[in-house]
């Protein structure tokens, strides 16, 4: 351990990853509070294949919060600032969070729907429920976590971010927590609202409003110290082709809510938006509220 005697103070409140942290204590949620009752209750009705589809949605969504949950470890290792060691200790919990609202969900809402329409209970871990594209880049994302505990370069670290909190946070996670909110918000005809999965989502992305914040203004730092801005477009762009495959699966025109071309639209446009703020040097990152408000979409 090591003293800064000239330092007048444990932490630098001003600093950025500080502020995330206290935005994520004051705005602590319980994924136990969320009543899930009712949305149990309207997909006894729905269609075979739309429930599936539901089912598929939550278990990739379910898997992917516990592997980042998993994966984010070394990246607390590596960080050495006390300020973005705080943020990143809330990160886990949330994104352990997340992972015990999904795990909860399965349970309560899609054991039910299976029970009471006479199906065979299902697990959220059956590979049925993923495909090429989503293993591979969550092997991808754990690859480039743990290669910071053997190779602590401000190009890994940089690789690091883009896989976890740029890709799979910023654009996989998002766009598909859109298109389930679109789906089930009560406004797509032929779908049911779903109140505890809105409720539940909309605590989700407003946590990870904040992570993404974070992994990019950790990205701005880097290239400012040195990195070259190709290796972001480099990683990210070979990432996208995956994202493309996990949001568009199951998919089709028949199908009611949202659209492939909805859901790449959207992916794009997040994509652009944040890489702009990244390597732009006078393009600024927004503020937490910002990044953790809903209301731009």
């Amino acid at each position: 351990m090591q003293h800064d005697a000239t330092a007048p103070h444990q932490l630098d409140r001003s600093a950025r990853p500080f502020r995330y942290y206290r935005n994520a204590v004051e705005r602590h949620w319980d994924p136990a509070d969320i009543d899930l009752s009712t949305d149990a209750e309207r997909l006894l009705d729905v269609e075979e294949e739309v429930f599936d589809g539901l089912r598929a949605a939550v278990a990739k969504f379910g898997a992917g919060e516990l592997a980042v949950t998993t994966d984010l470890a070394p990246l607390g290792v590596v960080l050495d600032d006390p300020e973005s060691q705080l943020f990143v200790t809330t990160q886990l919990y949330e994104e352990a969070k997340h992972t015990d609202f999904f795990d909860r969900y399965w349970r309560e809402v899609v054991h039910r729907v299976e029970d009471e329409r006479g199906m065979a209970p299902t697990s959220p871990n059956d590979g049925r429920w993923f495909n090429e594209a989503y293993d591979e880049l969550f092997a991808r994302n754990e690859a480039a976590m743990a290669r910071l505990l053997s190779e602590d370069t401000p190009e890994t670290r940089a690789q690091a971010f883009c896989h976890y909190h740029l890709v799979v946070e910023g654009i996989l996670a998002q766009t598909g927590y859109y298109g389930l909110q679109r789906a089930y918000g009560g406004e797509t005809e032929g779908l049911p609202r779903l109140p505890g999965l809105v409720e539940g989502l909309d605590f989700i992305r407003r946590d990870e409003g904040r992570h993404v914040g974070f992994g990019m203004a950790q990205l701005k730092e880097l290239l400012a110290a040195g990195v070259d801005p190709a290796l972001l477009h480099e990683t990210v762009g070979e990432l996208l082709p995956l994202v493309d495959g996990i949001t568009t699966d199951r998919l089709d025109e028949e199908r009611p809510g949202p659209s492939a071309d909805d859901l790449r639209t959207y992916a794009a446009g997040k994509h652009t938006q944040r890489m702009k703020q990244i390597t732009v040097p006078t393009e600024p990152i927004p503020d937490v509220d910002a990044l953790t408000s809903l209301e731009s979409d």
